[in-house]
């Protein structure tokens, strides 16, 4: 039934099998989304009084912070072994062991340990998948891969938030847990059943010693597109520090800032895999800097809303940037990838992912003390340099064909 699944939608099995695999632990993981920012508002305030939108922010980001620094070493670590699967694997057992142990947290400093373990996890496991992505996939079609990979993740992370905010609203804090872990748990067991190791050949001897960090592994290009994830990650996160004050702003539920805050996977699940092809033919870059500058008007304009539907309707652009952004990206580093660095160098963008991740959240915690809108307009103004950025500094790697040709 993959198989046949895989190839209605222009993919291997393996990929196909690898994006489902990971959908089920981002469905996990992005429950938390909603439910962090509630969860400390109801602990008592500890930390000397800090405002609560910087200790959520500190919460949020923490979580980012930790896997970006984990990651390099959990990329060089599968690039050694060969043996990617099993670092996946260990990943999602402890992030779904630390999403658990939420139910039992009492105090913020509980909840700082658990993000911290949830960390390392995640750092253990996005490198190593995406290593095996870049393996198992080819140049022409590479960005409708990664298109694939994308979208089942995005769609992960889309509808966490909306789970989250209807179990916790009809069963409370440990139920919304509970679910989370449950599908960590699913995406374990399809990573058992479907996932398969790739043979991965000796990394370069060129320098004599195997690094977590070798320069001759790094480029322009890599870093440039780390640069656009991490934009772009920054830019769609930031939200979820502000939850309780958006809900009082436009006096909606948790439930409804859910729908508005998972509205970005309904368009990025509508344009992800058809972007991703279209940069197998145009080129990579060109939908990377086209991404950044749609994305910079729609986060900028975040803090100007004044109803659901104006926050719904933003999050849908934000989608469609992001769509234009993450496929192409990961695709211009694989085709920049060598055989035996795989993990290192994918883990350069997966690391910009995260510390996106981290810093949205904190920064919006932190501007928004001075005033609610001065996140969003900082956010836009650093979305066009990114774009100026690598429109400037990153290569192209596909020889550009009219799409119709």
């Amino acid at each position: 039934m993959i198989r046949s699944v895989a190839r209605s939608i222009g993919a291997s099995q393996a990929v196909l099998a690898l994006s489902v695999a990971r959908l089920g632990d981002a469905l996990g993981n992005s429950i938390l989304f909603i439910i962090l920012p509630l969860y400390v508002a109801r602990m008592p305030v500890h930390w000397f009084g800090i405002p609560e939108t910087v200790r959520v922010g500190l919460l949020i980001s923490l979580y980012g912070l930790v896997n970006t620094a984990v990651q390099p070493a959990m990329g060089a670590l599968s690039d050694r072994l060969g043996r990617r699967k099993v670092i996946i694997q260990a990943g999602l057992v402890l992030m779904a062991a630390a999403t658990l142990g939420f139910i039992w947290a009492r105090h913020y400093t509980d909840l700082f340990a658990l993000r911290l373990l949830q960390g390392v996890a995640i750092g253990m496991t996005v490198p190593a998948a995406m290593g095996l992505m870049a393996m198992i996939t080819v140049k022409e079609t590479r960005g409708g891969a990664m298109g694939v990979y994308s979208t089942t993740r995005m769609i992960g992370f889309g509808t966490g938030p909306l789970i989250g905010g209807f179990v916790y609203e009809h069963f409370g804090f440990n139920a919304a847990f509970c679910t989370g872990a449950a599908f960590i748990l699913l995406g374990l067991l399809l990573v058992q059943v479907w996932v398969h190791d790739v043979r991965v050949d000796p990394p370069p001897q060129t320098t004599g010693r195997f690094r977590v960090f070798d320069r001759e592994l790094m480029s322009a290009g890599i870093f440039g597109a780390g640069f656009a994830t991490f934009v772009m990650a920054a830019d769609f996160s930031m939200l979820s520090t502000l939850e309780n004050q958006f809900n009082e702003r436009l006096e909606q539920t948790a439930f409804g800032f859910a729908v508005a805050f998972s509205a970005l996977m309904v368009s990025r699940l509508l344009f992800q895999i058809p972007l991703g092809r279209v940069s197998d033919r145009v080129g990579r870059r060109p939908l990377i800097v086209a991404g950044l500058l749609l994305m910079a008007p729609a986060t900028a304009l975040l803090g100007l809303v004044a109803s659901t539907v104006q926050l719904t309707g933003l999050r849908l652009v934000q989608g469609v940037a992001s769509a234009c952004i993450a496929a192409p990206a990961f695709a211009l580093a694989a085709d920049l990838s060598r055989s035996g660095g795989e993990g290192r160098q994918m883990s350069i963008l997966t690391m910009g992912f995260g510390l996106g991740l981290a810093l949205g959240p904190l920064a919006a915690g932190l501007l928004a003390v001075f005033f609610f809108e001065l996140p969003f307009l900082v956010a836009g103004v650093v979305t066009l340099l990114a774009a100026a950025i690598i429109f400037r500094y990153v290569p192209e790697t596909v020889s550009q064909t009219p799409v119709g040709e």
